[in-house]
């Protein structure tokens, strides 16, 4: 980013806020995992679920701390939560952790320093690109961002009308035909070309004689229940 480019932050935060605020609203449980800095994924699960300031809701978060993040994860959330990762952008846990977000069906944060991630590897990212990843995590810039994203989603509760989703597409749009590519994780396989995935959170049966063969774990692209693509073929976690 250019010194006379306006930082992204502001709109950021505002952005993930009221995502994040609909979906508590909703009864989601915020899953916080930070492998790099431990003590900052307890400390945004204390804040969000501590009601420090009289009037505010307690909201439910839990610190994930786990060396198979996941794996476990993978058994404690629930579609329509909401996964926020603390780190770096070249950590690879986290990567693989936020790769499966949308296969489960999650609202994915990631909060950060340094050098940004690559567009569409979480659905919001807060990142203080200035700072190094150490600097800010030591500095209190960290804490400052996961403290305003807490007020701010305070500040959306407030505001009842808000938080409302937003209204479903009306339109009629045939998905064989559209661009749509959904990401889903193998959850077992048969003796046929024909394998259970989870997508969006729930379980279904799609057609993988269009890639090589896929073991559970693997992450696969989905269009019109049939595997095009796979995801991740350097490693699966």
């Amino acid at each position: 980013m250019s010194a006379d480019a306006p930082s992204p932050l502001p709109d950021d935060l505002a952005v993930a806020s009221l995502a994040l605020a609909r979906r508590f609203s909703a009864g989601a449980t915020m899953w916080c995992a930070a492998p790099q800095w431990p003590a900052h994924g307890r400390h945004v699960a204390v804040e969000f679920v501590h009601p420090v300031i009289v009037g505010k809701r307690a909201l439910p978060a839990v610190h994930v701390d786990s060396v198979d993040l996941v794996r476990v994860t993978r058994q404690l959330a629930r579609p329509g939560d909401v996964l926020l990762t603390i780190g770096a952008a070249d950590d690879d846990r986290l990567q693989a952790l936020l790769r499966r977000a949308d296969a489960w069906g999650l609202t994915s944060l990631w909060l950060g320093a340094g050098p940004r991630p690559a567009p569409g590897q979480a659905d919001h990212v807060l990142w203080a690109e200035e700072a190094e990843p150490v600097t800010a995590a030591r500095s209190g810039e960290l804490v400052m961002l996961y403290h305003l994203l807490w007020e701010l989603t305070h500040v959306v509760f407030e505001h009842p009308g808000l938080l409302e989703p937003p209204p479903a597409c009306t339109d009629e749009v045939c998905i064989t035909c559209s661009d749509e590519g959904r990401v889903a994780e193998v959850a077992a396989v048969g003796d046929g070309r024909c394998v259970e995935v989870v997508t969006a959170g729930h379980l279904e049966t799609v057609d993988v004689s269009l890639v090589d063969r896929v073991a559970p774990g693997d992450l696969v692209l989905v269009h019109a229940g049939v595997a095009i693509g796979r995801i991740d073929e350097e490693s699966r976690p």
